[in-house]
């Protein structure tokens, strides 16, 4: 039986040194990822007021949100194929000069068709930023701990940057209005771009295979009508035409896809990778974390404004707490991660995660509760942020250089989906419940039973007692 060297390696707990260019390198890269995390929050509070100024109707404002989603998420995997064959950096760049110039027309937006066109190209330009800014962090930085303290940092600002998108969001609004949201993210746009070509070196595979075009069109089809139909489905239940359409569209397409995988000698996505127990058990790992941690996020939301009447700048601070704590995680996250593996620390994070949600099901109608509240979703938030460094380094562990770009895709579309699919298939019955408290706890509870039920089924994936080798394929014994 092999020996996982990745949870046994004694020289794990070294800090690892970075020079002064590998530091500008991080820094450029963070910075982006920081950039995209941010367009997922910022906006939020900013929509009732946005769609006043605009003539945007209340069931119009979901599509602030769908549009920047839809191309996002939908043109992940294309777009870190496409940066593996042609060059990471390029698309890397095209990508930012794409996102700062559509945050401008954003800010600029004189109508609605002219907002949601900007809101639709930054989503363009996100999914192009976040597979090749991955890439390049995990092909910059070789395996181990210089890696994992670059992943450790990159992970702490993508759970940062949705907090700080929620607290700034309120801030920015009442002060400047709606408007300089979208102007934040067109600065850190003008920051990072002049900083990128100078100091990212490209990169892309050795050789230049052709491009996977019906996996590509099956995929990135796929995906946009499953992000359509759990998008909608959050603001209108299940129950509408054009959901349940796109819904069975999407499985439809998803399954021509993997046909058409498994016959091409050339795919989007190899298959046999997909095999590998780290890709797979990691990535569930990632979805479950990122979709019941958003689904906890938005609950307490409501919970926090219309059970106990804060307000939204005082919701604001109890996710200020909770960005916090979540930022000094991340510091002590890479050395959990040497000292025990990416893998264990993965399993004990979906567990510490899933019994601080448990005990949120405490949570009433008495003030005391916004304490229990703040305590319980920060310290969640940090085994939450264990867990997203520690799938990232688990899927990317063992991958050659040359499929970085596939598997950092794997990684970022599983954020994406995650993000999108645990509000509509558990919030939801917080928000048709009769009893907003009640929804509350039947959320909670479910959301709970879920993290721990996934934490188990990564533990004998991945065989995390046993310490089977990395790369070993779901079939192997």
């Amino acid at each position: 039986m092999a020996i996982d060297t990745t949870d046994t390696l004694p020289d794990a707990l070294d800090t690892p040194r970075l020079s002064t260019r590998d530091k500008l390198v991080l820094f450029v890269l963070c910075a982006a990822q920081f950039m995209v995390a941010l367009d997922f929050s910022v906006l939020n509070v900013a929509l009732p007021v946005l769609g006043t100024d605009l003539g945007m109707s209340r069931s119009a404002l979901q599509w602030a949100v769908t549009a920047f989603a839809l191309p996002s998420g939908g043109f992940l995997l294309l777009f870190g194929r496409v940066g593996d064959l042609f060059g990471r950096r390029r698309l890397f760049l095209a990508g930012l000069a794409l996102f700062g110039a559509a945050s401008v027309l954003a800010t600029l937006a004189w109508d609605p068709a002219s907002f949601l066109t900007g809101r639709a190209l930054q989503g363009l330009g996100a999914a192009a930023i976040v597979p090749t800014g991955m890439s390049l962090l995990t092909t910059t930085f070789p395996e181990g701990p210089a890696r994992d303290r670059a992943l450790g940092i990159s992970g702490t600002l993508l759970s940062l940057g949705f907090t700080v998108g929620m607290v700034a969001g309120g801030t920015l609004t009442d002060t400047f209005g709606w408007r300089s949201t979208m102007g934040l993210l067109s600065l850190f746009a003008l920051i990072v771009l002049p900083l990128a070509p100078g100091l990212l070196p490209e990169s892309r595979t050795p050789d230049r295979p052709r491009l996977d075009v019906p996996g590509a069109v099956t995929v990135t089809g796929a995906l946009l009508a499953l992000i359509y139909a759990l998008s909608t489905a959050a603001d209108h239940g299940f129950g509408r035409v054009d959901v349940v359409i796109t819904l069975i569209a999407g499985l439809l397409l998803l399954a021509a896809f993997v046909t058409v995988e498994s016959r091409t000698a050339q795919p989007l996505v190899s298959l046999p990778m997909l095999r590998r127990r780290t890709v797979a058990w990691g990535n569930l790992g990632g979805l479950v974390t990122f979709s019941m941690m958003s689904t906890v996020v938005f609950v307490l939301t409501l919970y926090l404004q219309e059970v106990l009447h804060l307000s939204a700048f005082e919701t604001g601070l109890v996710f200020g707490v909770q960005g916090v704590l979540s930022a000094g995680a991340g510091v002590y996250a890479p050395r959990v991660i040497g000292r025990y593996g990416p893998r264990r620390t993965l399993v004990g994070s979906l567990v510490g995660q899933g019994a601080l949600i448990a005990a949120l099901l405490g949570l009433g109608t008495g003030h005391w509760s916004v304490w229990l509240a703040t305590a319980a979703v920060s310290l969640a938030s940090m085994c939450h942020l264990g867990a997203i460094i520690s799938y990232g380094i688990t899927v990317t562990s063992g991958v050659p250089d040359e499929e970085q770009g596939l598997a950092t895709g794997l990684v970022t579309s599983t954020q994406q989906v995650g993000i999108t699919v645990g509000i509509p298939l558990l919030g939801v019955l917080a928000t048709t419940s009769p009893d907003l408290l009640t929804g509350v706890h039947t959320v909670l509870a479910l959301d709970a039973v879920l993290v721990l039920a996934a934490a188990v089924l990564v533990a004998v994936g991945l065989r995390v007692r046993s310490g089977t080798v990395e790369a070993q394929p779901l079939g192997a014994r």
